[in-house]
């Protein structure tokens, strides 16, 4: 028999809804929860993608009761959330929302906690099922998983699920990392903890296994026999903001090129995998990590640079050193740049370059395929002065969209070669707007679904490349660059060195 695809629950077309659960925030006040977890939750109720049994549990020190939670956790999912606001939706929303006060360090707090759990499984029928977000700093993790092994709340039994949502930075180098995973797997099973990396939800990095492995067009030319080199590039406009305490201790190296940059670049270089489960894309994406390979001559393939006082839309943007809370004399990197290469069949020889910085000229994330030049041109050389390599850009904010750059004839009597560009915006081709990136991931803890989040092997193995240049790093004064400027003049000239140049986005 045919099975009904109305029916079938492998239909990913289907909306999936989770069983009945809870969300516990640890955190709750802080920025994430507020700009992001609250409206996602709020965002996920309005597209009818929640429980009708759901309960949501913030803790925190505040001396706040369920009403002064729910009315910060309305006035931030209002103000925050991508959906239209309907206040009906909320008022379902609001009565299962629920706070507990206490300290990380405070039994009867956590006691308190595992109880109002339980009485949830009465009121709500949430039949035991708790996912827990840990919105807290990584030092804090030791204190509250120690606190819900105590109380039995992380235990997870045939009748019932416990996940834990760990937020980055995993660590601040391999070994952290390992203390840090050894430490979450001994009080929650391997399959039940979900490393959250919030650029795997956004909708265009997805879209990326789509493009490459849905099409013929593209896979055949996804190698290293068509492709010159690759760049990945995060660019951010703004600066440290309010979190230096965080930033001097971190940099952007562990902040960004460890996690976001490292993944991205292993979805770009990955073989297709047997299916598209969670266990298959994340081997797949394991391969690819471990045959990084890091370039001989480390000072000229590894740059790192801090921003100066500059110009920035008009605007004087503040140098680094004298944001507030920085050290006048830190040292710590607003931009990283390197070379890699991956040393499999595909791609040996290809250069992978990466690159993140602050107080750049634009914000932007994307992966652009450069490919090589034609290996003959029956054309003049006056014909093609202004055409370069043919490209492939998967633009992942904003304006999101694919871009393919590639020679055309510019009409006239003669014969003259320009590059043009053909564009896929996903506004102008799709009339829903794409969830927000926790959106999409914390439905997905909900669900179980572990296919957008790394696993220890994964984060285990991007330290593996961050902590050599680290060591490379320490102690080294960063190159300086204006803000407004697109990173150190030593990032040109190293791939200036090997006749290359970084796109301008």
């Amino acid at each position: 028999m045919i099975p009904n695809p109305l029916r079938d629950p492998r239909d990913r077309r289907l909306p999936r809804v989770p069983e009945p659960c809870a969300l516990v925030v640890f955190g709750i006040t802080g920025d994430l929860a507020r700009k992001k977890l609250l409206p996602a939750v709020y965002d996920l109720a309005n597209r009818g993608l929640l429980p009708t049994n759901f309960a949501m549990l913030g803790f925190a020190r505040r001396d706040w009761g369920d009403t002064e939670f729910a009315e910060l956790a309305r006035d931030a999912a209002r103000q925050h959330a991508r959906t239209p606001w309907r206040e009906e939706v909320w008022e379902r929303l609001a009565a299962s929302v629920h706070f507990v006060q206490g300290s990380f360090d405070d039994d009867n707090a956590f006691d308190e906690l595992a109880e109002a759990l339980r009485e949830l499984e009465g009121s709500h029928g949430i039949g035991g099922n708790a996912a827990f977000y840990l919105s807290i700093p990584p030092s804090m993790f030791p204190v509250v998983l120690k606190q819900m092994q105590r109380t039995g709340m992380a235990e997870s039994t045939p009748d019932r699920w416990r996940r834990v949502v760990v937020e980055k930075p995993f660590g601040t180098d391999l070994a952290s990392s390992r203390e840090l995973n050894s430490l979450v797997d001994s009080v929650f099973s391997a399959d039940d903890v979900f490393r959250i990396d919030h650029y795997l939800g956004k909708e265009t990095v997805q879209n990326l296994m789509a493009l490459r492995f849905a099409n013929t067009l593209f896979e055949p030319v996804w190698n290293g026999h068509h492709v010159d080199s690759v760049q990945i590039t995060m660019a951010e406009d703004v600066g440290i903001g309010g979190r230096a305490g965080f930033y001097e201790k971190t940099g952007a190296a562990r902040d960004v090129l460890q996690n976001h940059l490292l993944q991205l670049l292993a979805l770009t270089a990955m073989e297709e995998p047997v299916e598209f489960s969670a266990e298959e894309i994340r081997t797949e994406k394991l391969k690819v990590l471990r045959a990084i390979s890091l370039p001989d001559d480390l000072r000229t393939f590894a740059v790192r640079g801090q921003y100066e006082q500059g110009w920035l839309a008009g605007q004087r943007a503040h140098g680094y050193r004298q944001e507030e809370g920085v050290d006048a004399a830190s040292t710590t990197e607003t931009y990283a740049a390197v070379r890699l290469g991956v040393e499999t069949r595909r791609w040996a020889g290809v250069p992978f370059y990466l690159r993140t910085g602050k107080r750049l000229p634009r914000r932007v994330t994307e992966i652009a395929l450069v490919f090589k030049r034609a290996p003959h041109l029956p054309f003049a050389d006056t014909d093609t002065e202004e055409l370069g390599n043919n490209q492939l850009v998967v633009r992942v904010q904003p304006d999101e969209g694919v871009t393919l750059k590639f020679g055309s004839k510019v009409p006239g009597s003669v014969m003259e070669v320009r590059d043009v560009s053909m564009d896929f915006l996903y506004g102008e081709q799709f009339t829903e707007s794409s969830p927000e990136a926790y959106e999409r991931l914390l439905l997905d803890v909900l669900l179980g679904d572990a296919t957008l989040f790394p696993r220890n092997a994964e984060v285990e193995a991007s330290w593996a490349v961050i902590d050599p240049l680290e060591e490379f790093w320490a102690g080294t004064e960063p190159y300086a660059y204006r803000a407004g400027e697109w990173g150190p003049r030593a990032a040109d000239e190293m791939l200036a060195a090997e006749g290359r140049r970084w796109r301008r986005p």
